[in-house]
């Protein structure tokens, strides 16, 4: 098994991650978020709109720490990616994305390499992982509860960073609701396949 790596920086889709568990709840809202400014949206209803899409903006805001890169307010990076594709504003106000292909595009215009990924079980992922990269895995939300059995997989997004000498995928979880399923969350392959859609983008390094 090889050294366990460098944590990468950790990045909320929202301000103030500590009260994401009050959000799941119903006990706060996302307009209710004091530090909305801190993301820079340009408006309170702007954050509220745009929260829940943002979790793959956080994943790509770790990838430019890991590398070492600037890493711009999370709205300032979604507008520019927005722009390659990366999301669409339907006319009935619903969002669509993250857009893979339009995330792919603004990091290429950064000079960072990366592709999508289809079709590619979790026990791939371990491989890719030791020989240099990050992945941007789609998985179910309910990851934040690796105990329950999702409904189904996909529509979100982690960043899987490494894999522990037990052979444990490393990731953070942009929504997790407690410090323990935000930071450096260790599942094993078998379990966080369960979440995994077999999709997301990779990042070699």
């Amino acid at each position: 098994m090889p050294p366990e790596r460098i944590t990468p920086p950790y990045h909320s889709q929202v301000a103030s991650p500590r009260r994401i568990l009050a959000m799941l709840q119903g006990r706060a809202s996302m307009a209710d978020d004091p530090r909305w400014r801190d993301h820079g949206a340009a408006s309170r209803e702007e954050y509220a709109r745009w929260a829940d899409h943002l979790c793959g903006m956080a994943c790509v805001q770790m990838v430019l720490g890991a590398l070492g890169r600037p890493v711009p307010d999370i709205h300032v990076l979604r507008r520019e990616i927005q722009v390659c594709g990366g999301y669409v504003e339907q006319q009935d106000g619903s969002i669509k994305g993250l857009i893979y292909s339009g995330a792919v595009a603004w990091l290429a215009q950064q000079g960072i390499a990366a592709r999508i990924i289809l079709d590619e079980p979790a026990d791939a992922i371990p491989a890719k992982i030791d020989q240099g990269a990050l992945y941007i895995a789609s998985v179910h939300a309910r990851i934040r509860h690796p105990d329950m059995d999702p409904p189904s997989t996909g529509g979100h997004l982690v960043l899987v960073f490494g894999q522990d000498r037990l052979g444990r995928l490393r990731f953070h979880n942009p929504s997790g609701h407690t410090a323990a399923s935000r930071r450096d969350v260790r599942l094993s392959p078998e379990a966080f396949s369960r979440f995994h859609a077999d999709r997301g983008i990779l990042i070699p390094l």
